[in-house]
């Protein structure tokens, strides 16, 4: 069994809760993984985060996307602890720091804040500036039902990102 899970099965609930919050931002997602512990390893892990993910409502997703910054930004919006803000930069090391790219980001993630009132969340590992930015437009044209789904599914991938990184220590 990974070390890290084995410590973290033996953590009371609050502390098993405060240490996974950083793979998702989302602390009813944070407290009902740890209430499904103990958990064996990385397969069941990543599974039961998923089953708490899609058992949770629109708030505690949109918890969890306030968690992150803005593509093409630094800080999230939200209270974010310093392990996501890490994990947010490297997600984005492949966002151009060109004028123009981050001008372009820019006035698309408020276009976006505008239409569905809430960031823009996408799995930004190895995507470029310009693919961000053709998802994103690609996804202006969502219904907000359909785009609050989309979202969740981005975060979900995102989350089974971080969750393995915490377990291998990266």
């Amino acid at each position: 069994m990974n070390e890290v899970l084995v410590r973290w099965n033996s953590l009371d609930a609050d502390a098993a809760a405060r240490e996974v919050l950083p793979c998702c931002g989302s602390q009813a997602w944070a407290a009902a993984l740890s209430a499904k512990r103990p958990i064996a390893d990385e397969a069941t892990l990543v599974e039961a985060s998923t089953t708490v993910w899609w058992s949770l409502s629109g708030q505690a997703w949109r918890e969890a996307f306030n968690s992150h910054p803005r593509i093409g930004q630094k800080q999230a919006a939200s209270h974010a602890t310093a392990e996501s803000r890490r994990w947010s930069a490297k997600e984005q090391q492949n966002v151009s720091s060109d004028d123009a790219a981050k001008s372009a980001l820019q006035e698309a993630n408020h276009r976006y804040e505008q239409k569905f009132g809430r960031i823009f969340i996408v799995c930004a590992t190895g995507k470029s500036s310009a693919e961000i930015l053709n998802i994103l437009e690609a996804r202006m044209q969502n219904d907000d039902a359909t785009e609050l789904r989309e979202a969740a599914e981005q975060q979900s991938q995102i989350t089974h990102l971080r969750l393995k990184k915490w377990l291998h220590g990266s």
